[in-house]
C-alpha cells in the first residue's frame, strides 16, 4: 500500500501547482484488438491514453506486493504502460478481464459514457491511497450548483454536485457546442405538475430550475446524448452537432456561478480525443480521433491510421457521414501550469 497521506493539508489538493510533466504528451497510437466486441473500451483507452496525466498520476502510486489482479486502477496503469510498450502484444486483454469479473458483460453492446464512468469511479474506489484518488477525480472533475427558486418568496434553494462528463442533450435539427452548452444551463421554469417543496414556504411552489457551473477541470469531456429512449425504445439521433477544435471558456460565462473557484473568461481547451459511434442504437461500433504531436490518428481496434482534422469533421453527423458520428469529446485545458491540483506535492511527498 502507498504512503500515509495523514500528514498532508487537505486543502492542498484544491490548489494548482506548477509541474513539470516528464512524459510528453506526444506518443505512438497503437491499435487494441478486439476481444470479445471490447470496441468500446478500447476506444475509451485510447483517450485514457492520449490523457498523458492520468498515467502520470497513476504512477505516482505505489501498490503494495500482491495487491489483487481485480484492482482496477492497477490493471489500467498496466495497460496504459504496455500501450507505450510495442513488445507487448495485448497491452488491454488483463484490463478487460478485469473489467468483465466485476463491472461489465463480455460480448454485449456498450455504452461509451456508461463505461468511461465506469472506469473512473472504479479508479477511485479501488485506489487505496486517498489522495491520488482525489487527484485522479480532480482531473475530470466538473463542479456545479442546482439551483431552484421559488417563484413565491424568491428562497434559492441550492445543492452542490459534480460531473465527470458534460451531459449535453442535442435536437432534431442543426446543433452547435456552445449552443447545446447553453440549454444545458439555461433556466427553466418547472410545470405546475412539478411543484418544488420549499422550505421557507414550508409547501409546494411554482419553481425556476437552473444549473450554475462552479468549475472546469483540467480535461474536459462532453458527452453528446445522441441515445434517447421513448416507451422503451431506444433510437439514435444522427442530428449535426458542430464542435470546435479549440474554444475559450467564454463560452461559459453566462453559466458561471457567484461562488466559481476554477472558471477564468480567458482560458482555453483543445481538442485532443473524439470517442465516434458507428451504427444505430441497437447495432454500433466505437472508434477513436486521436491527436499526438499536432496530427490527428484515427484508431478503429487494431488498424490505426493518420488523419485529418477534416475527416474528424465528418463525425458531426446529418449531411456528413451519417452512421458515424461524435460521441464524446475531450478537451485539454491549455495552461499546463494548472493540470493536476496537487501532484507536484504528491512526488515531493514520495520523494521525502
Amino acid at each position: 500500500m502507498g504512503k500515509n497521506y495523514s500528514k498532508m493539508d487537505p486543502r492542498s489538493l484544491h490548489r494548482s501547482s506548477s509541474l513539470n510533466y516528464g512524459r510528453s504528451l506526444n506518443y505512438e497510437v497503437r491499435g487494441l484488438f478486439n476481444y470479445s466486441l471490447s470496441c468500446c473500451v478500447n476506444a475509451l483507452l485510447q483517450s485514457f491514453s492520449a490523457t498523458t496525466e492520468l498515467l502520470d498520476i497513476l504512477n505516482i502510486w505505489h501498490p503494495s506486493d500482491g495487491i489483487d489482479e481485480r484492482n482496477v486502477p492497477l490493471q489500467l496503469r498496466k495497460a496504459l504502460e504496455a500501450m507505450r510498450d510495442k513488445s507487448h502484444s495485448a497491452p488491454h486483454e488483463n484490463f478487460l478481464n478485469c473489467l468483465y469479473r466485476q463491472a461489465i458483460r463480455p460480448s454485449t453492446q456498450q455504452d461509451a459514457d456508461e463505461i468511461f464512468h465506469i472506469i473512473l469511479n472504479l479508479s477511485q474506489k479501488q485506489m487505496p491511497d486517498a489522495a491520488v484518488a482525489q487527484e485522479i477525480r480532480s482531473l475530470y472533475e466538473i463542479k456545479v450548483e442546482t439551483q431552484v427558486v421559488c417563484s413565491k418568496c424568491e428562497f434559492i434553494h441550492r445543492a452542490p454536485s459534480s460531473l465527470f462528463s458534460l451531459p449535453l442533450a442535442i435536437w432534431e435539427r442543426e446543433n452547435t457546442l456552445e449552443g447545446c452548452i447553453n440549454s444545458f444551463f439555461k433556466l427553466q421554469k418547472l410545470p405546475d405538475s412539478e411543484k418544488f417543496y420549499c422550505d421557507q414556504c414550508d409547501e409546494k411552489q411554482p419553481s425556476t430550475h437552473e444549473m450554475k457551473l462552479v468549475s472546469l477541470p483540467p480535461i474536459l469531456c462532453v458527452h453528446l446524448k445522441r441515445f434517447r429512449n421513448n416507451g422503451g425504445f431506444t433510437s439514435k439521433l444522427f442530428s449535426e452537432v458542430t464542435f470546435p477544435e479549440t474554444f475559450s471558456t467564454e463560452i461559459f460565462a453566462a453559466a458561471q456561478s457567484e461562488n466559481a473557484d476554477g472558471l477564468k473568461a480567458d482560458e482555453c481547451y483543445s481538442l485532443y480525443a473524439v470517442v465516434v459511434h458507428i451504427g444505430t442504437a441497437m447495432f454500433g461500433h466505437y472508434t477513436a480521433f486521436i491527436n499526438s504531436d499536432q496530427k490527428w490518428y484515427y484508431a478503429d481496434d487494431s488498424c490505426v491510421r493518420q488523419s485529418t482534422w477534416a475527416e474528424v469533421r465528418e463525425t458531426y453527423g446529418e449531411s456528413h457521414r451519417q452512421w458515424s458520428t461524435a460521441y464524446l469529446l475531450l478537451y485539454r485545458k491549455k495552461s499546463r501550469n494548472s493540470t493536476v491540483g496537487n501532484t507536484a506535492a504528491l512526488n515531493e511527498h514520495y520523494m521525502n
